[in-house]
């Protein structure tokens, strides 16, 4: 049996996706997944056969990566508004408050640790290890991540207070400086703060506490 023309009807194009909701879609989830994966990462320290780690270890992975989290999109935005994008000012604002609270617990959390680090070798302090079995751990990986980290702290302060101080004006072009100064410091805290997160997985992986 031939089919006419008159009879053979296309499918409307409608009820197939188009590849730009496809692709969408396909970004978001994988975004999605990717972040549930990364902050999965604190809870492989429940499971640990350190009692401290468990505890200790879970309180500081947590507080670090919430850390991590909100200072690297705070740094992230700050090339926007670098170029003076006045939509981003407002998030940036927020973000930079949040993230002297956020930081100042990751650091907080992070003493706990750290004195728990320091435990002598008798009660199987990680330092003592590390110095023993891996001093360059102990003097490059931690030396760093000791220090480096606390320049998050005073560079969200100094941020928030100048980003709520200045307000929209420090869009204009006689604040341009100040603008600069600001940028340039939100993407050294990002710095500090990635650094630090990846500094302390790397000693957490040689010798946890």
């Amino acid at each position: 049996m031939q089919v006419t023309d008159s009879e053979f009807k296309p499918i409307a194009e409608e009820n197939f996706p188009r590849q730009l909701d496809i692709a969408t879609v396909s970004i978001y989830g994988l975004a999605i997944l990717s972040a549930g994966m990364f902050m999965f990462l604190p809870l492989v320290n429940l499971i640990h056969p350190s009692p401290w780690q468990r505890s200790i270890g879970f309180l500081h992975g947590s507080a670090s990566m919430l850390t991590t989290i909100v200072v690297a999109y705070t740094g992230h935005l700050a090339f926007p508004l670098l170029r003076g994008s006045a939509k981003v000012l407002p998030p940036v604002r927020t973000l930079a408050f949040w993230s002297s609270i956020i930081t100042f617990l990751g650091i907080a959390s992070g003493n706990f640790a750290y004195m728990r680090y320091r435990a002598d070798a008798s009660y199987g302090g990680a330092r003592a290890w590390l110095k023993t079995h891996s001093p360059l751990v102990q003097y490059v990986f931690m030396e760093y991540h000791e220090f480096s980290v606390l320049f998050t702290l005073p560079l969200s302060v100094a941020c928030a207070w100048i980003l709520w101080s200045y307000g929209d004006t420090i869009l204009e072009k006689k604040n341009r400086p100040v603008l600069t100064a600001t940028c340039v410091a939100l993407m050294g805290m990002m710095f500090f703060g990635m650094g630090g997160f990846v500094t302390g997985l790397g000693i957490a992986k040689v010798h946890a506490l």
